[in-house]
């Protein structure tokens, strides 16, 4: 018997995860309980278990008296010297009480809180593999809908999609593995409830963790990422080793990492900039691939004005302001996008000391350049006016900062 128990103890640590150490202690607690149940008290009942064996021994310690009015409490010192003729009264005596004999409904209380704090351990384990999770991401594959969330089996347990944490316009197949970021873990009656996003910005920032070693190792840093989950990203990027291109290790060889990351969340655009300590700079990275005249920042308002060329408002506002509202976002300050002649006409220009014919190197401009998927230029985009985006997939380049390509003027600032 104490060698099946020994197995059965072994395979539960193995595949609930729950220590041998707090099972013996829930044998103890359930002996302690029957006896208890057979008995009417266990006050004085004790258990012993050699962990190594499995082994264990029941007995009540009992004290010599002349007179027993408790059997439970007292045994006589006739009896106790039965046992051992050096008893005297007053001594406690160690009565071995046979678990064999309890009736079954002590047995099946007994058994009932084995199965009680197994259950307890269990939850306990699980929610203390997944809060060790919280705010990374793992992969899940989704079971089915419930109402407009989604239930994800992560594995030991399932988490709840909400709708207001999907992407809009995604759609999910039973089976189908995704990656999902763990928003919350909360320990309840039933098991661990765990809360997972899709429009999170931190599961781009984790994507871009697992996918560039460069990223994971810190010697790139994400300063900053802004995100409109299911159209577009910005993320700023700083290197800490001179002979790394922190754009270049995130875009990777023809795009290999970004485009993974990309896919994964199924076409969403992503812009990686440079990170500068200069905001007017910063600004100017975070608003490609629009063109910048200049940049004028006040730190401690938090407002930048920003001066394009009039043929690239359009570019730098984006489709319904995306481009500026990420950028915005990005950066934290408040941006005041005009053209050049809007700029000309209220006397901008001459107020932060522009002189005229600086911008001559745009004349002649009647569109815009964009990249293609392999980073070169591909001519000519008409559509931007209509409403369509300028820039694909390829937008970020190939393994070039996408800010530098458009810091013509850099010296003008």
């Amino acid at each position: 018997m104490s060698k099946e128990l020994l197995d059965a103890l072994n395979l539960l640590e193995q595949e609930k995860d729950i220590s041998k150490d707090t099972l013996l202690e829930a044998i103890e607690n359930s002996l302690i309980k029957a006896c208890e149940n057979h008995f009417g008290k266990a006050d004085n009942v004790k258990v012993t278990i050699d962990p190594k064996t499995c082994d264990f021994e029941v007995y009540a310690e009992k004290e010599v008296v002349e007179d027993v009015e408790d059997s439970m409490l007292q045994i006589s010192l006739e009896d106790a010297r039965q046992k051992d003729k050096r008893y005297m009264v007053g001594d406690i005596v160690r009565v071995e009480i046979k678990s064999k004999e309890f009736g079954r409904i002590a047995t099946q209380n007994a058994k009932n809180v084995i199965l009680q704090k197994i259950r307890e351990e269990e939850r306990k384990s699980l929610f203390n593999q997944y809060y060790a999770k919280e705010k990374e991401v793992v992969t899940g594959i989704v079971q089915r809908y419930l109402g407009k969330n989604v239930s994800i089996n992560l594995g030991k347990c399932d988490a709840i999609l909400n709708e207001s944490e999907q992407v809009k316009g995604e759609v999910f197949k039973p089976t189908e593995r995704i990656k999902v970021y763990i928003l919350e873990v909360k320990n309840t009656t039933k098991g661990p409830r765990i809360l997972v996003s899709r429009t999170h910005p931190e599961l781009v920032k984790r994507l871009f963790e697992s996918e560039v070693a460069e990223v994971k190792d810190g010697i790139v840093e994400i300063k900053g990422l802004a995100r409109e989950a299911g159209s577009r990203t910005k993320m700023a990027v700083w290197s800490n080793d001179p002979n790394v291109d922190p754009v270049g290790a995130c875009v990777g060889i023809n795009g290999a990492r970004v485009n993974a990351i990309v896919e994964e969340l199924r076409g969403e655009k992503i812009d990686i900039i440079c990170w500068d300590e200069n905001p007017a700079v910063l600004i100017e990275n975070a608003l490609s691939p629009a063109k910048v005249i200049c940049v004028v920042a006040d730190e401690e308002e938090k407002t930048a004005q920003v001066i394009v060329p009039d043929y690239q408002l359009s570019l730098a506002i984006g489709k319904v302001g995306q481009n500026a509202r990420l950028a915005a976002r990005l950066t934290g300050f408040k941006i005041d996008i005009k053209s050049e002649t809007q700029a000309r006409e209220s006397g901008l220009l001459e107020e932060i000391g522009y002189l005229d014919g600086v911008t001559e190197e745009y004349e002649g401009y009647e569109e815009y350049e964009t990249y293609d998927d392999a980073g070169d230029y591909d001519g000519i985009d008409e559509d931007y006016d209509d409403g369509d985006e300028p820039y694909d997939d390829g937008a970020y380049g190939e393994g070039d900062d996408a800010g530098d390509s458009f810091n013509e003027d850099e010296e003008n600032q």
